[in-house]
């Protein structure tokens, strides 16, 4: 599990990573110690366009995954995992893609005393139906996909994936504890009222159980269930 400089590293790895032909299947967990904003692919374009994002006092970082920003930090604990274009847990249906690890992160979480539904893509699709208007979508926890985690339609764990000739990049991040919803409506330029739409929408480990989950702990065997999946035979 990577420390310093978190979410430089951590991107710089997912994209060095498919830079080249994968040959084995790998996973890495990150941690976060100081807050940081991840733009989804569509959003990159935000970062010269609105300069007072650049003047927000917080680290901005670009992703070549989709999806909405997201606020890393200590209320985080991310995976990033790589699969030969060939590997056995790769379909051709993006959505279904997540299906895999959407179960074994629930598998995990059980284990720790976090009870999840993993979304399937007509639950998904239906969500989407019902909150076309939704204001916080420009956020990654702000919607729903397939093979997410919810507890109650809230969400806990978000998903996003790279799909290129060269492998199959899949991340993945778990709500610890409550996130700083305000910092980043502020630095996103977005009104407060986003910041409580985003606390209503999503939960963490920490709010389900009444206390915080040894985070060391929980990478172990996140780290191991993830190993054992994906050099299974």
């Amino acid at each position: 599990m990577q420390n310093q400089q978190q979410h430089l590293a951590e991107q710089s790895w997912n994209q060095s990573i498919l830079s080249v032909e994968v040959q084995v299947p790998e996973a890495r967990l990150w941690q976060y110690d100081a807050p940081a904003i991840v733009l989804g692919r569509s959003q990159h374009a935000l970062l010269t366009a609105d300069p007072a994002l650049s003047r927000a006092g917080i680290d901005i970082v670009l992703r070549h995954a989709g999806g909405g920003a997201v606020l890393v930090g200590p209320w985080m604990l991310s995976a990033s995992v790589v699969l030969p274009a060939s590997h056995r847990l790769v379909t051709p249906s993006t959505a279904k893609s997540y299906q895999w690890i959407g179960d074994l992160y629930a598998s995990v979480l059980a284990a720790a005393g976090v009870e999840t539904h993993v979304l399937t893509p007509e639950e998904a699709h239906a969500w989407k139906l019902e909150n076309r208007a939704s204001p916080v979508e420009w956020a990654c926890f702000g919607g729903l996909s397939p093979g997410e985690l919810v507890v109650d339609g809230r969400k806990i764990v978000g998903f996003a994936q790279v799909r290129k000739r060269n492998g199959i990049l899949l991340v993945a991040g778990i709500l610890l504890t409550d996130p700083d919803w305000p910092m980043l409506c502020h630095a996103m330029g977005k009104p407060a009222e986003d910041a409580a739409a985003l606390a209503r929408c999503t939960v963490s480990c920490a709010e389900l159980l009444g206390r915080e989950l040894p985070v060391e702990k929980l990478a172990n065997s996140l780290a191991s269930a993830l190993d054992e999946a994906i050099h299974a035979a």
